[in-house]
Order: C-alpha cells, then structure tokens, then sequence
C-alpha cells in the first residue's frame, strides 16, 4: 500500500511550530565500546535543538534501561543539578534500550495557539470535537505526559532489545534493529495506543544532518505501521502525540507524547 507522504522539508524553510514542545533523550553519541560511559540528556524543543528539560519542576515518573532480559531502574540515579543528568557505564555488548514516562503535567493556552497546535500535530478528532462543540474560541486546559525510548548500541553484538513491548499508552516500537541498517535502507515503525495498532496517527520523523534537520510527517496504515527511507546518516526521532478527553477533572484533554531516538552510521 503506498504511504501517505505529507511533507519532506528543511526545517530552516518551514514555518515556525506555535510551540516547542517534542522532547526526547539526547545522548553525546549512539554507539559505545565496552567500559565506554553514556552520558543522556533530557531534552525539550525542535528540530534537534532545545533546551534541558527542568527535572526540578517535572517528574520521572518510570526510567529504565532494557537489555535482553535485564531491567535496570535507573531513576534514582538521574542526577537534576549537575550537567549531565544520567550516566550508565556499559559492561555488556549489545543493543539497549533507554524508556522513560513522565509524571502528568498541566498547560493551558489560548484558544488560537490550541487550536494551531491541533492542525500542526494531526489532532484533528479534537479539533472536530472543539468544532463541533462551538468551543474554538475557548481556551484549553491539558494535562500531558510522556512516554519516550532511546536505542544505543555497546560493542559490535546487536540483539532484539528493541522491539521490547513496554506496555506505554503510546508507543513507537522499530520493526528493525537501527543498529543494523545503512543510509539507504527502509525502517517500518509501529504505533500502538493502549496496547493496540494506532491507524492513521500522525507521525513526525526528524533526521538531523550536520547543522540542519529535515522533518517528514506521515500518516501510520491501518495497521498502525509506517515505513520510511532511511536516507541518510546522523540522529533520527520518531515522534507522535494522541489526545483524548481528560480522563481526570480539572482539564479538558489530555495528551500522550511518544519519541523513539537513534543513530544511523
């Protein structure tokens, strides 16, 4: 079935998003030798670029690094007033995988920025309701979370880490170890939203090369799969957000952010 393509475009001639709001684990780089220490920031913006995420002023709710069986609870070792904010020292080879969810934050915005916000990032089941609810001019109450992964590779041994189901409200699982692909490849991603196939979700893919950062936007199939070109080396975020009507009071919608990190040799 032929993919959805939206756009494919330098972010540098794109028009300016209403917000920042992608956030993602950053690491120095994405493949580590034995003994080698990763060092992982928290990271909130645009395009690659932003600014650290304020551990002080929101929540880890879950951090934990996946190896095969291994699960190592990493949150009390997130470290909020130094510069690098987690290290973990790799002692095995293989592919590993960084998770972390977010406490529920609150945001409210005037109803022109919401209602931008909805039409940059797909949400249009939210933009219909506001619409057909004769609330477009009313400003929004949020709560928010997040739900991110970030894959990295220690010595030469991939394994299928990866595709580990976390169990998020929102998650992004690769179909392929990136660890194993080139310039040139395809990579199938799936979204599920509460455990099932999210069908024609809205998701951003970011590749970032030496100082510019590209965005293609695509729509997932019906089976909640999309599959883009690999097309060239450095960082790749695949990002998405679902919204639904707030499951708590206090707040009319609540949204679910999801982002899968990695890197491309």
């Amino acid at each position: 079935m032929q993919k959805r393509i939206i756009t494919f475009l330098s972010i540098f001639l794109a028009t300016q998003l209403v917000q920042s709001h992608e956030f993602w684990l950053q690491p120095k780089k994405f493949r580590y030798a034995i003994g080698e220490e990763m060092k992982v920031a928290f990271m909130v913006g645009e395009n690659f670029e932003g600014e650290p995420w304020d551990l002080k002023k929101h929540g880890i709710k879950k951090l934990d690094l996946l190896h095969l069986a291994k699960v190592i609870d990493l949150k009390k070792q997130v470290k909020p007033d130094e510069k690098d904010k987690l290290k973990f020292k790799f002692t095995e080879a293989g592919t590993y995988l960084l998770s972390m969810q977010s406490d529920n934050s609150y945001i409210e915005l005037e109803a022109e920025k919401f209602n931008e916000y909805l039409k940059e990032d797909g949400l249009d089941n939210v933009l219909e309701a506001r619409t057909q609810n004769n609330t477009l001019d009313k400003p929004s109450k949020e709560f928010y979370s997040r739900h991110v992964k970030l894959l990295v590779q220690a010595g030469p041994k991939t394994d299928d880490t990866y595709k580990k189901k976390l169990g998020y409200r929102i998650e992004i699982i690769p179909n392929q170890n990136p660890y194993l692909l080139r310039s040139g490849d395809y990579l199938q991603c799936l979204v599920l939203f509460d455990g099932k196939p999210s069908a024609h979700q809205l998701v951003k893919v970011w590749n970032k090369i030496g100082n510019t950062t590209f965005l293609q936007n695509a729509y997932t199939e019906n089976d909640g799969t999309l599959k883009f070109p690999i097309s060239s080396k450095g960082p790749w975020m695949v990002s998405t957000v679902k919204m639904i009507p707030s499951e708590k009071p206090d707040a009319d919608w609540q949204s679910l952010w999801s982002s899968l990190v990695f890197g491309i040799e």
